[in-house]
C-alpha cells in the first residue's frame, strides 16, 4: 500500500534528486536513509516484546577533506528534512544542558490505539563529527549508546537541576568526518564496542564523477521534484504503529541469523569490527523499517527489505576496516601505505617519478628507499628494469578514474 505519494519508493527518487552531486552514491543512499528515519522518528517500531526496536541511525561519513563532498551530502538530506512540519533539530555541539533543553521542545505524544504515546525526538546533523561530539565526555557517549538502545527513559542527576529525565528519548544523526580526525581523537580502547559498534560507517574516498558545475546538471523540473520530495517526507512522518515481519521474511530472516553467527568469526576477524557484528541485526531490521516505509505504508517487513538492508550493510562494510586503518598506526606504516596507493593509482610509474611525486612524505631518501624496500618484501610493489629505465608497479592495472559526467539526469535502477 503506497497511499497517494508521488514516488513509489522515496529513497530511489532521492537518489535522483542528490546524484548530480561528486559525492559517491553510497554516501548519497545513507543520507537518504537518515532523512526517511528522521521522518518516522519513534512513531514506528519492531516490538521484539522484550525490547524494542526503533529506526534511529548513527551514520558517519568518513573520508578525506573536500574530495567526497560529505557536507554537501548531509546538507541535501536534511535541507528536505527541515521542510516537515513537526520534525525537531538538536544543538550543533552536544552538551548534556543542549540536550536536556532540545529534548523538552521536542517532546510530544501521539495517540495510538486509544493511548497517548510520549517521545522526545531528535535529528543531529553537522558536517563535523568534532564539532558536534566529544569523544572524551563519557556521560554523553553513555546517552547515545543507551538511546540508540531505544530506552523508554533516560534519567541524570546534575548538580545545577537535580534530576533530569527524558521521556522516550531518539536521536537520528549524521555526520563527516576523515580518517586522521578518527585516528587522533578516537581511543582504540573505544573501537569495537560501546558508541562506535552502535554507528554505521560510510567510507569514501573517491569522487563519483567531475562535475565542475552543479547547475548544468539540475533540470527544470528540479523545483517541482523538490516540493514532491518534501511532499512524500511529511507522509511518511505520518506513519505509527507497530511494524510487522512477513511469514517468509521472518523464515529468512532466521536462516540469515543462523548463518550469520557460524561465520561471525570467519568474516569478522578484525577486532575493531566485532561489536558492529554483535549488532547487526539491530542494524539490519531498523534499516529494513526505513527501506519499508520508503516504499509504502503497509509497516510491513518483507522479505525483500531485509535482503535490501543486508545488501546496503555489506556495502559499507567493505570499507568499514578503512576508517580505522590509522589508529595505532605509527607513521612510518602510514608512509607506505601512501606510497602503495600512489604506485596502484598509477598502475606502473618511473623510479625517478615517483620520488618526485611524493617526496613531500620522504623529505629523506633514505625513508623512501626504506619504504620502497618493505613495499617490494610484502609483494605490494614489483620492481621493473627496462630499456626506459627503473619502473616501479604494482603488478595491476591502475585504478580506474571518475569519468566526467554527462548532462542526463541519473534515474537509477538499482540503489547504487
Amino acid at each position: 500500500m503506497q497511499s497517494d505519494r508521488h514516488f513509489p519508493d522515496w529513497i530511489r527518487a532521492y537518489l535522483e534528486y542528490a546524484s548530480v552531486t561528486e559525492a559517491p552514491r553510497r554516501l548519497h543512499f545513507w543520507a537518504g536513509v537518515a532523512a526517511v528515519a528522521g521522518a518516522l522518528r519513534r512513531r514506528v517500531w519492531l516490538d521484539m516484546k522484550r525490547f524494542q526496536w526503533f529506526p534511529s541511525f548513527y551514520i558517519i561519513y568518513v573520508g578525506p577533506p573536500g574530495v567526497v563532498t560529505k557536507s554537501t551530502t548531509i546538507d541535501i538530506s536534511m535541507d528536505l528534512l527541515k521542510q516537515v512540519p513537526g520534525i525537531k533539530f538538536g544543538p550543533n555541539a552536544i552538551t548534556w544542558q543542549a540536550l536536556v533543553t532540545a529534548f523538552a521542545s521536542a517532546s510530544e505524544a501521539f495517540e495510538y490505539q486509544g493511548v497517548w504515546v510520549p517521545m522526545s525526538p531528535l535529528t543531529l546533523a553537522a558536517s563535523e563529527l568534532g564539532s558536534l561530539l566529544n569523544l572524551q565526555d563519557r556521560d554523553m557517549i553513555n546517552l547515545l549508546i543507551e538511546l540508540w538502545d531505544g530506552k523508554k527513559s533516560y534519567e541524570k542527576v546534575t548538580k545545577m537541576s537535580g534530576n533530569d529525565t527524558i521521556e522516550a528519548p531518539w536521536i537520528n544523526m549524521q555526520a563527516g568526518t576523515t580518517p586522521h580526525w578518527i585516528a587522533d581523537n578516537m581511543p582504540q580502547a573505544m573501537i569495537g564496542g560501546g558508541l562506535s559498534s552502535r554507528c554505521i560507517f560510510v567510507y569514501g574516498n573517491t569522487k563519483e564523477k567531475y562535475i565542475a558545475y552543479v547547475d548544468e546538471h539540475v533540470g527544470d523540473s528540479d523545483p517541482e521534484f523538490r516540493l514532491n520530495l518534501i511532499a512524500d517526507l511529511e507522509k511518511i512522518s505520518q506513519l505509527m504503529g507497530e511494524f510487522k515481519i512477513a511469514k517468509d521474511a521472518r523464515e529468512w530472516g532466521r536462516a540469515w541469523y543462523e548463518a550469520f553467527w557460524k561465520d561471525a568469526i570467519s568474516r569478522m576477524d578484525d577486532q575493531m569490527l566485532e561489536g558492529y557484528a554483535a549488532r547487526k541485526q539491530t542494524h539490519l531490521h531498523k534499516l529494513a523499517m526505513v527501506l519499508s516505509a520508503s516504499r509504502g505504508d503497509s509497516l510491513v517487513l518483507t522479505i525483500d527489505d531485509l535482503q535490501l538492508a543486508n545488501a546496503m550493510l555489506l556495502d559499507v562494510e567493505q570499507d568499514m576496516h578503512k576508517v580505522f586503518s590509522r589508529i595505532g598506526r605509527t607513521e612510518d606504516s602510514m608512509q607506505a601505505e601512501r606510497f602503495i596507493d600512489y604506485i596502484e593509482r598509477k598502475g606502473t610509474v618511473g623510479y625517478e617519478e615517483a620520488y618526485k611525486m611524493i617526496h613531500v612524505y620522504f623529505p629523506d631518501f633514505r625513508d623512501f628507499e626504506g619504504i620502497l624496500e618493505g613495499s617490494v618484501r610484502s609483494g605490494q610493489v614489483i620492481i621493473l628494469n627496462t630499456a626506459t629505465g627503473v619502473m616501479l608497479s604494482s603488478g595491476k592495472p591502475p585504478k580506474e578514474r571518475p569519468q566526467a559526467a554527462t548532462p542526463i539526469v541519473i534515474t537509477p535502477d538499482t540503489l547504487l
